[in-house]
């Protein structure tokens, strides 16, 4: 059977997104039980976000692409302060909050160089 993929999910942002996802859900699943509708939860969604974001942005006009991913970029600093709750409150240790950092630190430069490009993009077809 052939396989049916839709044009955003060859975006190499959004493959990096899915593995943080992958990521996240792993390390929640050590938090205490009582977490389990805040910080996991919330830490879980923020991480969904950045990827719903890259995917509802994609395929639509610059400006809205644009728009999704600052609305992406909200959400990769809401990890950042999820991981860093964590750490703090020792559900992770300091590799672990290190790791997230730097995948996060990943997709924020490429959420940023994806912005750049659509920007001058934009501006070069108003030329």
């Amino acid at each position: 059977m052939k396989e049916i993929k839709f044009n955003f999910e060859y975006l190499k942002v959004y493959q990096k997104a899915l593995n943080f996802i992958d990521n996240t859900y792993k390390s929640t699943n050590n938090f205490p039980k009582k977490e389990e509708y805040a910080l996991s939860s919330q830490f879980r969604r923020a991480s969904i976000s950045i990827a719903l974001n890259i995917v509802e942005g994609s395929g639509d006009s610059n400006a809205q692409f644009n728009r999704f991913l600052n609305i992406s970029n909200g959400s990769i600093k809401e990890c950042v302060v999820c991981s860093t709750i964590a750490k703090r409150l020792g559900y992770l240790n300091n590799e672990e909050d290190y790791n997230n950092r730097l995948l996060l630190e990943e997709l924020s430069k490429m959420t940023s160089s994806l912005q750049k490009y659509l920007k001058s993009n934009n501006s070069n077809s108003n030329n």
